[in-house]
């Protein structure tokens, strides 16, 4: 019932063909409630709470995301009805159904963001890399968190601004999908990502301190983008986010040591 409630949602909110598909999804859903309980005798009202999470999800991350998030938890359903399909004949309808609600789903998952995802890797890799070990190495070579703040924005801006404009190149050259796009879907991710790296510079007073948050937010977009990718494209979690981690944090180390070695031999202290 849950579900049936959730693609109705979903259909008022996507409309046209793919809002047919759901709106016909959401009736198999609600026979098959119908069934359990025909059976269990019981009444069960939709998990409004649940159903808000998945539109959440649909409007923060896409319907795709929120569509193969709840494909994982049917998934799991079915292997449940695998243990009581001889006691139930009807089973077995339910679960080609739900089969045949997968294929529906999947012909329907053609959105743009997910065209363009190797363009926001692009933007989000590059300044997780780069932002993270900048502001790691001026942390150390200048002892102001303002002025590392200023400078990390700066470098952040002109670098989103030089990779959007390298996208676009890349695109036009190679003659597919559309080149201003891919470069605004690459600088959109690097600037969201400068701003959560740089955030902390701007609070707090003390540079190492304002660095330390700055690592956990580059952790915590590296979790949810990987979580992301791993739900929409299903992808391992465990061994994408690590290579993600070490190579980020593998360069902040270096600059860090960098700024520490600048500090020391130059004399800087701002």
């Amino acid at each position: 019932m849950t579900e049936s409630a959730l693609y109705e949602a979903l259909a008022r909110r996507e409309g046209g063909r793919n809002g047919e598909v759901l709106l016909r999804i959401a009736a198999d859903e609600r026979r098959h409630g119908a069934v359990w309980r025909r059976h269990t005798g019981v009444e069960v009202r939709p998990q409004r709470w649940r159903v808000w999470f998945y539109l959440l999800m649909a409007r923060l991350f896409g319907f795709t995301f929120a569509v193969k998030l709840l494909e994982k938890r049917e998934d799991r359903a079915q292997e449940g009805y695998g243990d009581i399909a001889d006691r139930f004949p009807e089973v077995g309808a339910i679960v080609a159904d739900e089969t045949d609600h997968e294929k529906a789903l999947i012909g329907l998952l053609d959105e743009e963001r997910l065209r363009y995802m190797s363009s926001i890797l692009l933007g989000l890799n590059d300044a997780l890399v780069e932002l993270t070990g900048a502001l790691a190495g001026l942390s150390l070579a200048l002892a102001d968190a303002e002025t590392v703040a200023l400078a990390g924005l700066i470098t952040g801006i002109a670098a989103a601004l030089s990779m959007s404009a390298s996208e676009y190149l890349s695109q036009k050259s190679e003659g597919g999908g559309h080149p201003l796009k891919a470069a605004l879907y690459t600088g959109t991710a690097y600037l969201m990502t400068v701003a959560v790296l740089v955030l902390p510079f701007f609070v707090l007073s003390h540079p190492l301190t304002a660095l330390a948050f700055t690592l956990v937010g580059a952790v915590a977009v590296i979790a949810l983008f990987t979580f992301f990718m791993t739900v929409v494209r299903d992808v391992p979690f465990r061994r994408n986010f690590v290579e993600m981690l070490s190579i980020s944090l593998g360069v902040a180390a270096v600059s860090f040591l960098i700024g520490l070695a600048a500090r020391r031999l130059l004399g800087t202290d701002v």
